[in-house]
């Protein structure tokens, strides 16, 4: 398989343009205030209200060949006839499909037109609209959370130390055409809820589905969370797993209900510390583990991972969102405070801006206050992916009209 490192996710899947999994990220620290829910109606996104200045979008042309190829993604799913089905949206319907189209299509020929950041920013500003993430009770204020793919070690074969496996998925998984799930056909055609977690482990009712092993609980676990994987054998090759589908039941943080009963500090949480806990408390995986009633399916991937437009996302320059409240495909601008590795491969925080494309839905993610930055795969990536937790703003760029 040829993996293209920049691409991969820490925790992104879906095959299908019209129904994917998302990041669903362990948070980290209360976010009642940004699962701000909105009113029938209303949408995450607004015009910049008049007088309030742009932010400074120049700094987005220095990294503009990875860019280019994130909008591409964007313009390969607008191409669709399918994408036609999730516009208009907005205030009042205004943002429809051919404005977007023709909104990503003029971003890009400006990332190519474009001779300096000065230039990049004018043709901007002649050009287009900035349109602004309502964010946290309508206050603009986002909180982020970081994703990417893990790389886990796993086998073809049970045996040994490799005894958790992913499954793919089954049968009588009922699917709605949009490829939300809707539940389980029984023996005689009716459609139930289906399985939880804990009655799909303790049943056995996808005995012979397994796709691979892997070594221990939490491993699979991060995989079910991030929705697709990399997974390497023992010979060094790897296999891509992406997500299939899912049980149709929400998605609980094992995290946070470690805090609520007092084995770790709220803020002291990360994906490391989790792993550790697990390693050190025998027996913990099995009770704590099924609090979380989704289940994921897996297939085998290449390429990916895959947003929800059915396109490979990129790293830093693609974001999940609640795609009920915010528009796919995209141009966003994000200012936030990212970590990085110092020269001592210290993870420290620093501030950001940068332009992504929306491209990806966050299954955790329910609000518009909330977003997910895809960055990257790998060990290092997860590292930084576990220590996002930025407040900041999200800005969408569409064409004067």
């Amino acid at each position: 398989m040829g993996m293209k490192a920049v691409r991969c996710a820490f925790a992104v899947a879906c095959g299908l343009a019209t129904g994917c999994q998302a990041p669903q990220t362990e948070r980290i620290e209360a976010l009642n205030p940004y699962e701000y829910q909105l009113a029938d109606g209303e949408y995450g996104v607004e015009r910049l209200p008049f007088g309030e200045s742009w932010p400074d979008f120049a700094i987005g042309w220095q990294r503009r060949e990875e860019l280019i190829d994130a909008t591409q993604r964007s313009m390969n799913y607008l191409a669709k006839p399918s994408s036609k089905t999730f516009f208009p949206v907005g205030p009042n319907n205004a943002i429809t499909h051919d404005l977007m189209s023709r909104s990503v299509a003029r971003f890009n020929e400006v990332l190519h037109q474009a001779l300096s950041s000065e230039d990049f920013l004018k043709l901007l500003r002649k050009d287009f609209d900035v349109w602004v993430a309502r964010g946290r009770s309508s206050t603009g204020d986002v909180f982020f959370t970081g994703y990417g793919t893990p790389i886990l070690d796993g086998a073809k074969e049970r045996g040994g130390e490799y005894q958790f496996p992913l499954y793919a998925p089954p049968s009588d998984l009922v699917k709605a055409n949009d490829g939300a799930i809707v539940g389980r056909r029984t023996a005689s055609g009716q459609t139930v809820p289906y399985y939880t977690s804990a009655e799909l482990r303790d049943n056995h009712h996808l005995d012979g589905l397994e796709i691979v092993w892997l070594k221990n609980p939490y491993d699979a676990y991060m995989a079910h969370v991030q929705g697709s994987a990399v997974i390497r054998y023992a010979n060094g090759d790897l296999f891509e797993v992406g997500y299939g589908g899912n049980n149709g039941h929400e998605y609980n943080s094992i995290g946070l209900a470690l805090v609520e009963e007092g084995k770790f500090k709220m803020g002291d949480l990360s994906l490391q510390k989790l792993r550790d806990y697990f390693a050190a408390n025998e027996g913990e995986a099995a009770r704590v583990l099924p609090k979380n009633p989704r289940f994921i399916f897996f297939k085998g991937a290449n390429g990916g991972p895959y947003g929800c437009l059915g396109q490979p996302v990129t790293a830093m320059h693609s974001v999940a969102t609640d795609k009920d409240v915010f528009p796919r495909a995209a141009v966003v601008y994000v200012e936030a405070r990212l970590p990085e590795f110092n020269k001592d491969h210290e993870i420290v925080q620093r501030p950001v801006r940068f332009f992504a494309l929306d491209q990806d839905r966050g299954g955790a993610i329910r609000s518009a206050g909330r977003c997910d930055i895809y960055m990257g795969f790998g060990d290092d990536a997860m590292a930084r992916a576990g220590h996002v937790q930025a407040r900041g703003r999200m800005y969408y760029l569409l064409l004067k009209r």
